[in-house]
């Protein structure tokens, strides 16, 4: 079960990083074991991960996302596709602040840095909240730039609306948006991610596991009629989120997010559970 990412071909389910660092990257005062990520890592290429998605400024006070993929993975399998993100940033002390177009290359540099990689294969634009309505032109402008000097092979963006998306196509080559979505997603965000499959680009979700507990993670109670699905197909109920995503169209990736080797066999063996018309109703409701 493949998909594109521009000329990349890539299994349909991925592996997002920002967990191996600890709990959630973005709280700073957890810390993840470094070993059973470096396990995680490599037990994701041996059950057929292509595509990891990461960030510079997904760390904890002890562990790196970028520096833990490249400790457990350099050199790097041929066929490994690794996505990151830029425009927001962490200092040391885990406070947040976002860049002006002039810094994106800065912040690049440190993801080239951190991976040991002469280029990226996928930088994606996170577009931060303030910008709901405004122009990402600048922004995006300067990461095309640096696709034209061969620190970047294609673009991407994150968080962002249809006429962000139609900004950055004036721009350059768009090959995927990265958005919040799973069970129970608006029509606003079901309408992004029709444009991407009528336009040729991937939609890339995060959080489709973990909803509305976005950064804390699948909530401890599911919804029932994901619980239904999941007990009539002896699933647990992440999987069938996962697999209800998978089923939004062939242009539709996942890159969950697990610093446990369990979950991670489970994740990816959603690939192959099929939801039948009435699990797509029921989940639907």
């Amino acid at each position: 079960m493949t998909s594109n990412l521009g000329d990349l071909r890539v299994n349909r389910i991925g592996l997002g990083a920002m967990r191996l660092t600890g709990a959630a990257a973005f709280d700073s005062a957890s810390s993840s074991d470094r070993e059973r990520s470096i396990t995680v890592l490599r037990r994701a290429i041996e059950l057929g991960v292509d595509h990891i998605d990461t960030a510079a400024y997904y760390f904890s006070p002890l562990r790196s996302a970028n520096e833990l993929i490249n400790r457990a993975l350099a050199p790097y399998p041929d066929d490994l596709v690794i996505s990151t993100k830029v425009w927001p940033a962490r200092d040391p002390s885990g406070q947040w602040w976002w860049a002006t177009p002039e810094q994106l290359r800065g912040q690049v540099e440190e993801n080239l840095r951190q991976l040991g990689r002469d280029h990226l294969d996928v930088v994606n634009l996170r577009v931060p909240p303030s910008r709901g309505d405004g122009s990402i032109a600048e922004h995006f402008g300067a990461l095309a730039e640096l696709r034209e000097a061969g620190l970047i092979r294609h673009l991407g963006i994150s968080n962002a609306t249809l006429a962000h998306l139609s900004e950055a196509q004036a721009i350059a080559p768009v090959v995927c948006v990265q958005n919040p979505y799973g069970v129970g997603a608006t029509a606003a965000e079901q309408e992004v991610l029709r444009a991407c499959g009528e336009r040729g680009i991937a939609f890339v979700p995060f959080f489709a596991i973990a909803g509305a507990g976005r950064e804390a993670g699948a909530p401890a109670t599911d919804d029932e009629a994901v619980l239904a699905v999941a007990r009539a197909h002896g699933a647990t109920p992440a999987q069938v989120r996962l697999a209800w995503t998978l089923h939004q169209g062939p242009h539709v990736l996942a890159i969950p997010g697990t610093g446990n080797p369990d979950h991670l066999a489970a994740n990816m063996a959603a690939a192959e559970l099929r939801l039948s018309a009435d699990d797509l109703a029921r989940l639907a409701t």
